[in-house]
């Protein structure tokens, strides 16, 4: 039987992915630009934002850092893109390449651990969120002792980080510059007849979802309370299918609940990850994975034959009764 701390660790892992499908999501599904940046900005945001707090930095002044990071990784590819004039996929794979050698250079090292339990407590955000619940339940005449490695801080950290990610969202593609993202997504040259500049839509787009995914490779460091070269690796597939999930279940034009469906999508991944490590054998377990994301990938086919037959079946009985 699958255990309360393996699905409470499913739900904070799916809360901090999903901003990284949010990511994906604006990059992949909104500007149509197929970006694998996001498998080296998530190590960038997590590489600056470890460096960060372990020289003694703030854990709010280091997540600023990591999103600046991951902003400048996405312009890379956005020049890439729009100035050399470089294919799509290949400017992402250009940058996710020289990323690794610039992390390691961050970092110091390939692996950065991260010890919130050294001469700075409240070293990281979830550390932060420990401490202000420990404060509140005495303010209520309540004992409570919560610390780093409890999952309620960490799930606090999760939920506020993607209640203000998916509010940033909103607001920003209800403005007259997020209206023309989306629509150079949709159609790049009526855009373009309308003299907007869609090589700038572009690079906007792609800065937006690699801040993401660097935020979240900074707030998975702190939970994890290490940074490691190698993270990014399988991070766009990761996106990817908690996107394609989200879409099947709770498949909505509206992009405020498209964003919400996005964050579903990766706490079920994350779920079914858990189920798969707790009952497969772990030898197996990357054979799994690529199991359960060919499913996720696949599931709008099934789903649209599925509606195909059932309205066929539909028409059918309605003609017989017809007759």
């Amino acid at each position: 039987m699958i255990t309360l701390f393996e699905l409470q660790n499913a739900q904070i892992l799916g809360l901090l992915f999903g901003i990284l499908a949010l990511g994906v999501y604006v990059t992949f599904r909104i500007l149509d630009f197929p970006d694998l940046t996001v498998e080296g900005s998530f190590v960038f945001g997590a590489a600056v934002a470890a460096r960060l707090i372990t020289g003694g930095f703030d854990p709010f002044f280091a997540i600023i850092m990591a999103i600046l990071a991951g902003i400048a990784a996405g312009a890379i590819t956005g020049f890439f893109h729009t100035t050399l004039k470089i294919p799509k996929l290949l400017s992402g794979i250009l940058t996710m390449f020289g990323l690794y050698s610039i992390n390691i250079r961050v970092m110091g090292t390939s692996n950065l651990p991260i010890d919130s339990f050294s001469a700075t407590p409240d070293a990281t955000l979830i550390s932060r969120a420990a401490d202000a619940l420990n404060w509140f339940a005495r303010l209520f005449g309540q004992d409570a002792s919560f610390g780093f490695r409890d999952a309620t801080p960490q799930i606090v950290v999760g939920v506020i980080c993607v209640i203000a990610v998916i509010a940033l969202l909103r607001l920003f593609f209800n403005t007259e510059v997020g209206y023309a993202l989306r629509a150079t997504g949709d159609n790049e040259p009526m855009v373009r007849a309308q003299g907007i500049s869609t090589n700038k839509m572009k690079v906007y787009g792609l800065m937006i979802g690699n801040a993401l995914a660097a935020l979240a490779g900074a707030l998975v460091a702190q939970q994890n309370a290490v940074s490691d070269a190698g993270d990014g690796a399988g991070m766009i597939v990761i996106g990817l299918a908690a996107v394609i999930i989200g879409e099947v279940f709770f498949k909505d034009k509206n992009n405020y609940r498209a964003f919400i469906a996005v964050v579903v999508g990766s706490v079920i991944y994350r779920l079914i990850i858990a189920f798969v490590l707790r009952y497969g054998n772990p030898h197996d377990f990357q054979l799994w994975i690529a199991l359960v994301i060919a499913v996720a990938l696949a599931l709008p086919m099934f789903k649209d034959k599925f509606n195909t037959r059932l309205k066929k079946t539909s028409l059918g009985n309605g003609k017989g009764g017809g007759e």
